[in-house]
């Protein structure tokens, strides 16, 4: 048997609408806003439906789509029904993911005093070129008062989301980029390698061939750039794409209290069309369409699509996999006590060689990868969770 350490549950709540959908975006929202009461009124039923649960939350994510397109008062109702019917604790992080482009002063203010608590802003770049590129409906200039506008507000726990790795990005324009983030004085920062999705508008100008994406060796640049840029600038990195201040007590007070959960097997509970929610050893998702989701819930259905039960070799996988995403990486004790098997057991011999190459460290208590080892998580931990599991 699997013994998954006890811990508190995040609620992630999937908005899905846009004001535009950007042409790299492969998370699931539509541009049609019409259905946005009769979603909201299927969120509460469905929050109804399933907080019958012993777990015990303490934190709350809207992501999206464009959570900000919501209305403080919807926001705010979706906030009250979540701790009407589940058990959520005094100190929960409630967060809600903002597009500069549909923020007001004002309205930043009423989502503080409907509950909200922490931001993450959808800057990408502080360039208006990339902007551009990017298809963000926002310019530099209302990044820039967002951020100031969530500070005048009160809130003091601010992330904002970067992207690099552009085609003809420089490392000079990055590191703007970085510089602009870091005098912003922002708690927490995650700076994400543009990816191509073959089913979106940018993966399909990159296979034609009107897109030309940077070389692995310009992104790896800009990668150590990143890592070495924010360091040096009081940020410390706990995750791949993932930065938070430091603090004079040095713990970890800005990281994302809920992305953690991710990445450690927490449970997490999924509301919203094509949400996920993961309890040991299941994982289920919601159909991708608000019409499907309407329609399941109103005939008092639940809006799950699909679930899987994980077997103890994918759980293991897992483990790799996520643990060493983080700079913490995989808790060696906790492995065994979860799986009666050591990591070393699992993974040798490629420990050793990793270690040799410098990719690698391992501890008495853990195994992480090296700054120059987490450019390469996706090879190195394939290999790592390759050998046949006892």
């Amino acid at each position: 048997m699997i013994e998954v350490p006890e811990q508190a549950g995040g609620i992630y709540v999937h908005i899905p609408y846009c004001v535009r959908k950007c042409p790299y975006c492969d998370f699931y929202s539509s541009v049609d806003h019409s259905s946005v009461p009769l979603f909201l009124e299927c969120l509460e039923r469905e929050i109804a439906m399933v907080g019958d649960t012993d777990l015990v939350f303490d934190t709350i994510y809207f992501g999206g789509g464009t959570p900000s397109i919501l209305a403080p008062e919807d926001i705010a109702r979706i906030i009250e029904t979540i701790h009407r019917y589940f058990h959520i604790r005094a100190d929960v992080e409630t967060t809600l993911e903002v597009n500069p482009g549909t923020v007001t002063r004002e309205g930043l203010a009423k989502y503080r005093r409907a509950g909200v608590n922490r931001l993450n802003i959808g800057v990408q770049s502080f360039n208006s070129a990339n902007l551009e590129f990017l298809g963000r409906i926002h310019s530099v200039e209302e990044a820039a008062s967002a951020i100031e506008w969530a500070r005048q507000a009160g809130y003091d726990n601010i992330g904002i989301d970067l992207i690099y790795g552009l085609p003809g990005q420089s490392k000079r324009t990055w590191l703007a980029d970085l510089n602009r983030a870091v005098e912003a004085e922002v708690s927490h920062l995650s700076c994400y390698i543009l990816t191509c999705e073959s089913e979106t508008p940018l993966g399909r100008d990159v296979d034609t061939g009107l897109t030309k994406m940077p070389d692995d060796g310009a992104v790896r640049e800009l990668f150590d750039t990143t890592i070495e840029f924010l360091t040096n600038n009081g940020f410390r990195q706990y995750e791949i794409s993932n930065f938070g201040r430091q603090t004079t007590d040095g713990d970890d007070a800005n990281y994302s209290r809920h992305n953690q959960k991710y990445w450690s097997f927490a449970p997490y509970l999924g509301l919203g069309p094509s949400a996920h929610s993961f309890r040991s050893p299941e994982r289920r998702w919601n159909h991708r369409s608000i019409e499907t989701y309407v329609s399941q819930i109103r005939a008092g259905k639940s809006p799950i699509a699909e679930k899987e039960t994980l077997t103890r070799e994918q759980m293991i996988m897992e483990a790799i996999y996520l643990g060493l995403r983080t700079t913490r990486g995989v808790d060696l004790e906790e492995f065994e006590k979860m799986f009666k098997i050591r990591f070393e057991d699992v993974c040798e011999p490629e420990i050793s060689n990793f270690k040799h190459e410098g990719l690698l460290k391992l501890t008495d208590t853990c195994c992480a990868l090296t700054p120059k080892g987490l450019a390469y998580h996706d090879s190195i931990a394939a290999r790592l969770a390759s050998k046949d599991i006892m």
